[in-house]
C-alpha cells in the first residue's frame, strides 16, 4: 500500500530536529531524520537566538528527508515554542534576531503595564496566564527601550510563523501559537486590538490568524531546488509544540466543558491542563493563574505552565562543568535509591530560573525552608523530581476547583514519559491513575494534522484514533498514596 508521507519541523529552546511520519491509511509510522542543537546567545547585551543557525539546521534536515524519502513526501509544517518572535519588514526582510524569552528586559513590565491596563481587565481580553515572558511585555519593553523597531516592523510573526514565511514565502499568524501572545483574545478567536491600543503596540502589525491544517502554499522555488524536495506543501499544524502535543493525547473523549481528562506535556516545562470546547475566562481563572491557550479543531487548552525538568537538566549541565558527565539513566537511578520525600521546594522560586549552579541554589531553599539539605547526587535530583509531582498535584487540584469535578486521570506526554520514576511519582502524589505516552506526542501530532487535515479542517477522533492505533501507552496506578498526602500536607502548613 501507497503510504503518505508528511515532515514535521519540531523546534525546542535546546535543539531542533526533523521528523518524519509515512501513514499507511491505519498507522503512523515515524523516523528522526535530523538533529541540530539550539540555544540562546549573548548578542550585543541581549540574550537572543541564533535564528540564521536554526535556519540552516533545518535546511540540513530537509536535504536528509529529501535523500531518504524522495519524491513521497507531501508536506512539512514547524512547530516550536511560544511567546517568542521577531519582525518582517514591508520588503520581506527580516527586521532583527527573535529575543530568547528569558532575556531580562521584561523584568517587573508585569506591574508596571498593571498600571495601564489592570490584571483583571488584561485577562478579559486574553484569558492568559501571567508571566513575564509573555509576547505582550515583551513588545512593551521594546517600546520603552527600541521604539525604532516598532516603526520600522511591517508585521510580527512567531518563530514557527517565521520559519513558515522562510518555507513558502508566505506570512501567516496560526492561531495556537497566536494564543500564547497575551495580545490574543481566546473569547473571539481574534487579536485582542483595544487591549493592544491601550498599550499604545500598533494593531498594524497583526493579520488574520490561520487554523491548523491550513495549507498556506508550497515551498519556494529556491528552498525546493536547494533541498531536493518537489511538490511539497507548507500546512500548519499546531505551531505551538503543546498544542501538536496535546492532539496527540490518546483520549476516547471529545472536548466538553467539564472533561474527566487532564493531561501534561512533560518536558523542561510542565504545562498541566485540559482540553475544552471553549475558553474559560473567570475571575477564578485568574486567581489560580490558568491560561487559555489556542488547541487544535478548534479547542481550548486550559492549563497552568510549571517548571518541569528544566531543573533536572540544569543540575546535570552544572556537574557536565566540573567533569561529573551522568547521563540521564544514571541520575534517575540515583534519585531512586535515595531515601523519599526528604525536602520538598517551591519549583517556581526566582533562584530557580537560571543560576549559575543549580544544585547549590536547589540546597540554599532547602535551608531557606528548614529543611534537610540534599547532599548527595541522588538526593538532589530526588529532590527536583518530588518537588515537580507536588507541584503538579497542587496544581491538579486547582484544576478540579476550575472544572467543577475531579478529574479523573491523567494523561502525560512528552519527552518526560521516559522517566519511568517521576512519573509513578505524579501518580502517587495526585492519587490518579496517569498513562503515559506517546513520548513524540509534538511531532505525531504535527504530522497528523498536516496528512488528515481535510481544507483546513481537522477531525480530532481521526487523529487519536490513529495515536491508539500506532502506539502503545504505560500505565501508572497510584500506589504510595497515604505517604504522599501527609508529606504534602506538612509542606502546606510551613
Amino acid at each position: 500500500m501507497s503510504r503518505t508521507v508528511a515532515l514535521a519541523v519540531d523546534l525546542g529552546a535546546s535543539g531542533g530536529r526533523i521528523v518524519s511520519g509515512a501513514f499507511d491509511g491505519k498507522l503512523l509510522e515515524l523516523k528522526e531524520l535530523h538533529r541540530f542543537n539550539n540555544g540562546p546567545v549573548n548578542f550585543g547585551g541581549q540574550l537572543v537566538w541564533d535564528f540564521v543557525g536554526l535556519w540552516g539546521g533545518v535546511l540540513d534536515g530537509l536535504r536528509v528527508a529529501a535523500n531518504q524519502h524522495h519524491d513521497a513526501i507531501r508536506s512539512v509544517g514547524v512547530d516550536t515554542w511560544g511567546v517568542d518572535f521577531s519582525f518582517v519588514t514591508k520588503n520581506d526582510a527580516l527586521l532583527t534576531e527573535p529575543v530568547c524569552h528569558r532575556d531580562a528586559r521584561t523584568k517587573g513590565l508585569i506591574e508596571k503595564a498593571a498600571k495601564t491596563v489592570s490584571r483583571e481587565e488584561t485577562f478579559e481580553a486574553t484569558g492568559l496566564q501571567f508571566i513575564e515572558i509573555n509576547t505582550l511585555y515583551q513588545l512593551l519593553a521594546i517600546k520603552r527601550d527600541q521604539p525604532e523597531l516598532l516603526a520600522a516592523a511591517d508585521r510580527l510573526l512567531m518563530i514557527p510563523d517565521l520559519m513558515h514565511w522562510l518555507l513558502s514565502g508566505q506570512r501567516s499568524n496560526e492561531r495556537t501559537i497566536a494564543s500564547t501572545t497575551q495580545c490574543f483574545d481566546s473569547r473571539k478567536g481574534q487579536w485582542a486590538n483595544d487591549l493592544l491600543d491601550q498599550f499604545g503596540i500598533p494593531t498594524s502589525l497583526f493579520q488574520q490568524v490561520s487554523e491548523p491544517g491550513h495549507e498556506i502554499g508550497s515551498l519556494r522555488t529556491d528552498i525546493a531546488a536547494d533541498t531536493g524536495l518537489r511538490d511539497v506543501r507548507v500546512v500548519l499544524p499546531g505551531s505551538h509544540d503543546t498544542a501538536s502535543a496535546v492532539a496527540a493525547v490518546p483520549a476516547l473523549e471529545p472536548p466538553s466543558s467539564r472533561p474527566d481528562w487532564c493531561y501534561i506535556s512533560l518536558g523542561t516545562w510542565a504545562l498541566v491542563g485540559a482540553e475544552l470546547d471553549r475558553p474559560l475566562v473567570t475571575p477564578e481563572c485568574l486567581a489560580h493563574n490558568f491560561t487559555n491557550e489556542g488547541g487544535v479543531g478548534g479547542t481550548t487548552r486550559l492549563l497552568k505552565n510549571l517548571c518541569g525538568l528544566w531543573i533536572v537538566q540544569q543540575c546535570r549541565a552544572s556537574w557536565q562543568r566540573s567533569g561529573k558527565n551522568w547521563d540521564w539513566d544514571q541520575l534517575t537511578a540515583l534519585a531512586a535509591e535515595s531515601a523519599p520525600l526528604q525536602t520538598i521546594i517551591d519549583t517556581s522560586h526566582a533562584s530557580l530560573v537560571a543560576p549559575n549552579d543549580m544544585p547549590a541554589a536547589i540546597r540554599e531553599l532547602a535551608k531557606q525552608s528548614k529543611q534537610l539539605i540534599p547532599e548527595s547526587t541522588g538526593a538532589v535530583i530526588r529532590t527536583a523530581l518530588e518537588s515537580v509531582a507536588a507541584k503538579v498535584s497542587w496544581t491538579l487540584q486547582e484544576l478540579d476547583e476550575l472544572l467543577g469535578r475531579r478529574v479523573g486521570r491523567v494523561h502525560i506526554v512528552g519527552g518526560g514519559v521516559q522517566n519511568k520514576l517521576l512519573c509513578q511519582m505524579i501518580a502517587d502524589a495526585s492519587n490518579r491513575p496517569v498513562i503515559a505516552g506517546p513520548v513524540e506526542a509534538t511531532a505525531i501530532g504535527n504530522l497528523l494534522v498536516q496528512i488528515l487535515a481535510e481544507n483546513g479542517k481537522i477531525d480530532l477522533r481521526s487523529v487519536r484514533s490513529v495515536v491508539r492505533d500506532s502506539f502503545d501507552p504505560i500505565t501508572y496506578e497510584p500506589r504510595s498514596v497515604a505517604v504522599w498526602q501527609e508529606r504534602l500536607a506538612q509542606c502546606v502548613d510551613q
